[in-house]
């Protein structure tokens, strides 16, 4: 992209104000961004509500991070102190709109980062692509990137660009768990009414077709309300159809409170492959005996083979190394966090001028580089703006002691990520 003109760049600016309401006011145009050494990068996720799981390790992650940058980022032969500035979103997506606007009008961020699900990353890279701000973002689903925002394949988004696995990846995971056990081919499949689960739940696009191209009959049950206390009429539904396998979109205390009525009323499928909900150890470790042999998409793990071009470290270093500060066990957004800094460092660091939004953009589009949880490459991605990493299949296993560990089942789509054991049947 070429630099624009400060008169092309007010009128940009004008003419995105006047577009259409966001979850947030839409920003008026701001004043141009001072000629001076700081780069500030924004920083969107949650640390508190209901998905504050995602953003845990957030305080581990990026000290990391700001000891690696130390003093600053050398660019063109100078170096430029680096300024991270962190915002809650709540798990809200009318928060995570309104500090993405804070980071912008108050703030003037270069360069905007977001994570941790649909209900982050949309509302803030809405803003950014409004206000004309070079944005990254990671954490939830490329698909829901993409089309959830009105993505048109044939031109693509301006400012903002995502790397992330696609949930045809993922049923492409679950599937081939699924094969390796004896069942009836019948997959149960339940949403959650939020972003991640209604960005799923086309009739033609969703998940549910996505888990028919793979050879497995669907029983879709739908959308449910999240957070509900009381689960039978789905369970029912699935029971009486007969279902060997169960699988969907759920919150974390909404996975524990379905799976344990279940069990009360005799619902016992052969396998449960459960996104987001059975990515934290805290959420199956609530499952007590009944969380051993659930199965669920592994974005990263301390297995992964691809060290970190900011830090140098390995997964495993960066794994244990949470654990030893935090004596807590590692979770996976935790990986794409650091990543997140990867590729961000690595687009300022190829930036002809870091406070020209143009060249940013020119810079993350030209990226062609190895993150701590795989390679990111925007010019050959299924859509503009987008980069697919990779996801393997895993199980969790609970030893003698009670501790769980996920367990990676199957490596199809990613054989340079290693199998630890076969996958196995509940029954």
């Amino acid at each position: 992209m070429t630099r624009y003109s400060n008169s092309l760049w007010t009128r940009r600016r004008m003419l995105g104000a006047s577009a259409a309401a966001l979850a947030a006011p839409a920003i008026m145009p701001r004043r141009a961004w001072a000629q001076g050494n700081e780069i500030r990068l924004g920083w969107v996720s949650p640390n508190t509500g209901p998905i504050a799981a995602f953003g845990s390790a957030d305080d581990y992650i990026l000290a990391g991070v700001q000891q690696a940058i130390g003093d600053g980022i050398e660019i063109n032969g100078t170096v430029h102190p680096v300024r991270i500035i962190r915002k809650d979103s709540q798990s809200n997506p009318n928060r995570a709109a309104e500090v993405a606007s804070e980071l912008i009008l108050d703030d003037e961020v270069h360069l905007m980062l977001s994570s941790s699900t649909a209900d982050t990353v949309l509302p803030v890279t809405d803003q950014c692509e409004l206000n004309e701000v070079p944005s990254l973002s990671t954490d939830t689903p490329w698909d829901a990137f993409f089309f959830a925002r009105g993505g048109d394949p044939a031109v693509g988004f301006q400012w903002t660009n995502h790397f992330f696995w696609g949930a045809q990846q993922v049923v492409n995971c679950y599937a081939s768990m699924w094969r390796q056990i004896d069942t009836n081919m019948r997959v149960g499949m339940l949403l959650s009414n939020d972003s991640d689960g209604v960005a799923m739940s086309n009739p033609e696009t969703g998940m549910a077709q996505m888990i028919r191209n793979t050879g497995f009959e669907v029983v879709d049950g739908g959308l449910f309300q999240p957070l509900a206390d009381d689960y039978t009429a789905q369970i029912a539904q699935m029971r009486d159809a007969g279902v060997d396998i169960l699988t969907g979109v759920f919150l974390p205390p909404d996975w524990t409170t379905f799976w344990l009525q279940s069990a009360q009323q005799n619902f016992r499928p052969k396998a449960a492959s459960i996104a987001k909900a059975l990515l934290f150890h805290n959420a199956v470790e609530a499952l007590g005996e009944q969380g051993h042999g659930m199965s669920t998409e592994v974005w990263w793990s301390p297995r992964h083979p691809y060290p970190s071009t900011l830090t140098g470290e390995t997964s495993r270093a960066i794994a244990d190394g949470y654990t030893a500060q935090t004596g807590l066990p590692w979770v996976q957004p935790m990986g794409y966090k650091h990543a997140l800094a990867d590729v961000a460092v690595d687009i300022l660091r190829r930036c002809a001028d870091p406070f020209d939004p143009g060249a940013i953009m020119e810079s993350m589009r030209a990226t062609d580089m190895t993150s701590l949880v795989g390679p990111v490459n925007f010019a050959n991605g299924p859509v503009p703006n987008v980069c697919p990493t990779p996801v393997v299949g895993g199980q969790w296993v609970r030893d003698a002691d009670g501790h769980f560990d996920l367990s990676i089942a199957e490596n199809e789509q990613a054989p340079e990520i290693p199998v630890s054991a076969p996958f196995f049947s509940l029954s």
